[in-house]
């Protein structure tokens, strides 16, 4: 599964933007906002949204690798389609924040 260190390394300035926007929602614990992010997180939580969509999509009859990559470029593209949002939050820190019922 691609990495979100390697979609920065390969992506377009777009990407690379979106990257680090995603980043940002990552603060460290107790940080001040201009610190570096909790890349860490971050990158978990790129990778649990891949997985996500992965669970989500019906096995295509191209394989395994055909269901990873398409889940691999949604997710990209979900962080390209928030980026332009004003204060967005990661999807699965909003999902992990959610009370129980």
């Amino acid at each position: 599964m691609i990495t979100l260190h390697e979609v920065y390394e390969q992506g377009s300035e777009a990407v690379k933007a979106a990257v680090l926007a995603f980043g940002a929602r990552h603060p460290l614990d107790g940080a001040e906002p201009d610190v570096e992010p909790n890349w860490k997180w971050a990158e978990k939580h790129f990778t649990h949204l891949i997985e996500v969509i992965m669970g989500t999509a019906t096995p295509p009859q191209t394989g395994t690798t055909a269901t990873v990559r398409r889940a691999e470029n949604e997710a990209v593209g979900i962080l390209l389609a928030v980026n332009g949002q004003p204060n967005y939050l990661c999807p699965i820190c909003v999902k992990r924040q959610r009370p129980r019922l």
